[in-house]
C-alpha cells in the first residue's frame, strides 16, 4: 500500500485521536511553562555566572564575595507575625497576595590582608534570602504540577486549568508573547528611490548579549560610499576606517574578504582606493576623534578600543582578539549589501517567520531579573566599600546589605502593571476569564512591537510562512488586525535554543 493510499485510510475521527493524545500531553500552554522551567533551572544562575565575583573598591583589606549559586524554594507567604506558611494559588486570590517562592543566594566571602596575600581564613559558604519569585501555575515549582484532581478541588482550584499564568496581589496576569526581529543575524533592504534620501540600501543586525542590545547599521549611499553607524558613536564611520581600527589594514585581504564575484569586486575597488588612512593607529586616532572630543590621543585611542570591544557586534565577544572577527562580519554585511546592489540576492524579508523570535514568558523575565540582581549587587558593593573597614565580620554586613525589596518589588511591580525594562508597555496583561476558551487564547497570543496608528500592511498581512504556526483567522478587527496574532492550535514554540 502506497503513502497516499495510507493517509486516505485515516477518517476524521482518527485524526483526533492523534490531536487529543498531543493536547493531553503537551497542553495549550506548555511553551509558556517549559519556558518559565528553563528560567528557573538555567537562567537564574546564568545571570549569577555574569556577575560571580563582587570586588569592592578602595579597601583596606583584598576582599572579595564569591557568587555561588541560587535556589527557588516552595510558594510561601509571610505572615503578619513573621512566620512563613506554604500558600496555595486560590489562598493567593483570595487574600490579594502575589503567589511567589523565596530565592536564597549562596555566597561566598574571602578574604585576605595585603601585607600577607596567603593567609585567608576559611571560606563558609552562606546562604542569604534575596527576594521572592512570582511562581507561574502549574510549573514545576507549583505545588499544582505534582497534585491529583482530586487534590486541586480540595484546594479549590479547577482541575482542567492548564495554568501558565501569574497571581501578583490576588490578580491574575498573563505574559504575553512578544514577537522581535531575529537577533543577530544580518537582514539587507534595498531603499525606493527619493530626491531626499541619499541612501540606496543597507544591511542591519541586532547584536544582542547578556541583556545587552546594540544594533549595527551599514548603509551604501549614491556615491558608492560605505558607512556604518553603532551605538556610543555620534555619527556614521567609514566602513574601510572602521575595518583598519579593528586590525584589517591590507586592501588585498578586505576585497578578498568581500569580493564573491566580478560585479562585487568592481564596486570595492573605488572605496579601497578613495580612502586615505591605512594604518590601524590612524583609524583608531580617526574615530576617537568622534568618541572622545578634546582629547588627548593616547586617551582617545584607548577610549575607541574600549568602544569597539564593548558597543560593536558584541555577541562576537568583548576582547581584543575578537575584533578581528568583528572585521570578517563587517566584511559579510558589506558582501550582502554589493550582492544586493548588483542583483545577485534578493532583499530579506522581514515578515518571514524564519526572521523572527517569540519571548516567551522565561524570556521576559530574565531580562526582568538580571535588571534588577545588577541594582541588588550595586548595592551590596557599595555597603561592603562603606562598612568594611570598621566592621571586620564580613557575613554579617551581607547579612544587612542583602536588601529582599530590591529583587520582589521590582518583579512585582513590572508584573503588577506591565511595564517592563525597555520601556515596553503591555507586556503583562489581565487574565481573559470571559470563558476558558477565551482564557486558552490569552495564553497563546502573540504581540507584535509596531505601533498602532501606522499602517504597516505588509507587517498586518497573512505571510506564507504563518502556515502551521500562526492561525489565519483569529486577529482582533480595528488598529490591532494583523498585529495581535495567536499560536495555531498545533504549534509548540521551542524554548532551549540558545540566541
Amino acid at each position: 500500500m502506497s503513502d497516499d493510499e495510507s493517509i486516505k485510510d485515516f477518517s476524521a475521527d482518527d485524526k483526533w485521536v492523534i490531536l487529543n493524545a498531543m493536547f493531553k500531553k503537551l497542553g495549550l500552554v506548555r511553551q509558556h511553562l517549559d519556558s518559565f522551567n528553563n528560567f528557573v533551572k538555567f537562567g537564574l544562575n546564568q545571570v549569577i555566572e555574569e556577575e560571580a565575583v563582587i570586588e569592592p573598591e578602595d579597601v583596606n583589606d583584598l576582599v572579595r564575595v564569591r557568587l555561588e549559586k541560587i535556589e527557588v524554594r516552595r510558594p510561601e507567604v509571610r505572615e503578619a507575625n513573621g512566620a512563613n506558611t506554604e500558600i496555595w494559588p486560590m489562598e493567593a486570590r483570595l487574600r490579594n497576595l502575589t503567589y511567589a517562592a523565596p530565592l536564597y543566594l549562596y555566597m561566598t566571602p574571602e578574604m585576605s590582608s595585603e601585607n600577607e596575600p596567603g593567609a585567608r581564613p576559611p571560606k563558609t559558604k552562606k546562604e542569604h534570602f534575596i527576594g521572592y519569585l512570582p511562581i507561574m501555575l502549574n510549573s514545576d515549582h507549583c505545588p499544582l504540577s505534582t497534585a491529583t484532581p482530586s487534590m486541586k478541588i480540595k484546594h479549590g482550584e479547577d482541575p482542567l486549568d492548564e495554568g501558565g499564568y501569574f497571581i501578583i496581589n490576588g490578580s491574575e496576569r498573563v505574559l504575553v508573547t512578544q514577537e522581535d526581529l531575529a537577533p543577530n543575524r544580518i537582514l539587507v533592504e534595498k531603499f525606493k528611490p527619493k530626491k531626499t534620501q541619499n541612501k540606496t540600501s543597507q544591511a542591519k543586525v541586532f547584536s544582542v548579549l547578556k541583556g545587552f542590545r546594540a544594533p549595527v547599521t551599514l548603509e551604501r549611499y549614491k556615491d558608492g560610499s560605505l558607512k556604518v553607524s553603532f551605538p556610543s558613536v555620534s555619527r556614521r564611520i567609514s566602513f574601510i576606517i572602521l575595518l583598519r581600527a579593528l586590525g584589517m589594514e591590507k586592501d588585498g585581504e578586505i576585497a578578498r574578504r568581500i569580493g564573491s564575484s566580478r560585479k562585487v569586486r568592481s564596486m570595492v575597488l573605488p572605496i579601497l582606493q578613495g580612502e586615505e588612512i591605512r594604518k590601524m593607529e590612524e583609524a583608531l586616532d580617526y574615530i576617537g576623534r568622534r568618541v572622545a572630543v578634546g582629547q588627548s590621543p593616547e586617551y582617545r585611542k584607548t577610549r575607541t578600543a574600549q568602544v569597539l570591544d564593548r558597543y560593536l557586534l558584541p555577541h562576537l565577544g568583548n576582547s581584543e582578539e575578537d575584533r578581528i572577527k568583528k572585521a570578517y562580519f563587517l566584511c559579510q554585511m558589506a558582501q550582502r549589501v554589493f550582492e544586493l546592489e548588483a542583483g545577485e540576492r534578493d532583499p530579506d524579508d522581514k515578515d518571514h517567520y524564519a526572521n523572527k523570535r517569540l519571548n516567551l514568558a522565561g524570556d521576559l523575565l530574565l531580562v526582568l531579573f538580571r535588571n534588577a540582581f545588577r541594582s541588588l549587587i550595586r548595592d551590596i558593593k557599595y555597603q561592603l566599600e562603606r562598612r568594611i573597614n570598621t566592621n571586620k565580620n564580613i557575613n554579617s554586613i551581607l547579612s544587612n546589605a542583602v536588601r529582599a525589596d530590591v529583587i520582589s518589588e521590582r518583579l512585582r511591580h513590572a508584573l503588577a502593571t506591565g511595564n517592563w525594562v525597555g520601556g515596553k508597555a503591555g507586556v503583562s496583561q489581565l487574565l481573559d476569564r470571559v470563558n476558558y476558551m477565551s482564557s486558552l487564547s490569552h495564553l497563546r497570543r502573540v504581540v507584535s512591537p509596531l505601533g498602532r496608528s501606522q499602517p504597516h500592511f505588509e507587517a498586518r498581512d497573512l505571510h506564507p510562512t504563518h502556515w502551521g504556526k500562526i492561525c489565519p483567522s483569529e486577529t482582533p478587527e480595528g488598529p490591532n488586525c494583523g498585529l495581535v496574532k495567536n499560536l495555531a492550535l498545533q504549534a509548540y514554540i521551542s524554548i532551549d535554543i540558545d540566541l
